[in-house]
């Protein structure tokens, strides 16, 4: 992957890989799990190049998603910083955001995303900035690939996502589960999911724990502030399966197997951001 910038920890081998486009991270190796195992899947036909975002690592999503509606020792890290232009220049027909109406409406920002690695866990934050003069909504999300051994995405003793039990469900494939909530055994991936888990009432930390084959988890754990006050945290899961992986330019047919999407997000459930006030959105992976 070339100018992609590695971090490492000096004491435990630790490390992670981010591309300045987009601020994406494309690698986590950690000494714990694995002996320098990578946590972080990126699709062998993802794009470097700039032409689009990076398929796999942690892509960033803002400021919409989908249509509207013991001692390790010090951590080693890095801070990248994209502006309003970032944030408008790729949007979609679903994101309203431009500079012609930013210039029009006062809208201003700036993002940091502050990366830190340490012997047992990557913590990615998210600082979002409003530097204009008119307050606004947004969501955001930390798009992470996590991969998957063996290719036992698909198999769900091995794949699997624990700790979203209360959560009510959007249903992207299948509309008919909308509104159900996720049972206290767990959620695992049987042909093509893209689902929103949507957090209970008074619920800010996502705290979910995820099979990734050969008998491995990690933890992910995801908490957010505006202003002061913490916010509610929601969380997609997605996996392609076999067609929609097949349509896809930028990743292999079979691959699938080999990852699954846990995103943590701010979906618009919190308040909006004024002027000169900041919102922080914090993932940390244990592995």
């Amino acid at each position: 992957m070339s100018d992609i910038i590695t971090v490492t920890h000096s004491k435990s081998g630790s490390s992670f890989g981010i591309s300045p486009f987009g601020a994406t991270v494309v690698s986590y190796k950690s000494a714990s799990n694995g002996g320098g195992r990578e946590n972080l899947f990126v699709s062998k036909l993802a794009k470097l190049d700039g032409s689009k975002a990076i398929r796999g690592g942690i892509p960033l999503v803002f400021p919409i998603f989908g249509p509207p509606p013991a001692d390790s020792g010090s951590t080693a890290g890095i801070s990248l910083t994209l502006d309003l232009a970032d944030a408008s220049a790729g949007r979609g027909t679903n994101n309203m955001w431009s500079e012609e109406q930013a210039k029009v409406d006062g809208t201003n920002c700036r993002l940091t995303l502050d990366v830190k690695v340490d012997a047992t866990s990557l913590t990615t934050v998210l600082v979002v900035e409003n530097n204009g003069s008119d307050a606004f909504n947004f969501n955001c999300l930390q798009h992470t690939y996590f991969a998957v051994d063996g290719g036992a995405a698909q198999i769900p003793d091995q794949c699997y996502v624990h700790g979203l039990g209360g959560y009510s469900v959007i249903d992207k494939v299948d509309s008919s589960n909308d509104g159900k909530l996720v049972p206290e055994d767990g959620i695992a991936l049987r042909g093509e999911v893209d689902r929103v888990y949507v957090h209970p009432e008074g619920h800010s930390t996502v705290s979910v724990r995820i099979g990734v084959g050969g008998g491995k988890t990690v933890k992910m754990e995801a908490f957010g502030e505006v202003g002061e006050s913490p916010v509610p945290v929601s969380c997609v899961v997605w996996n392609p399966s076999v067609e929609k992986a097949k349509a896809m330019s930028d990743f292999g047919d079979e691959q699938y197997k080999d990852m699954i999407c846990v995103e943590p997000g701010l979906l618009g459930h919190q308040p909006i951001l004024s002027p000169g006030k900041e919102a922080r959105f914090t993932q940390i992976i244990f592995a």
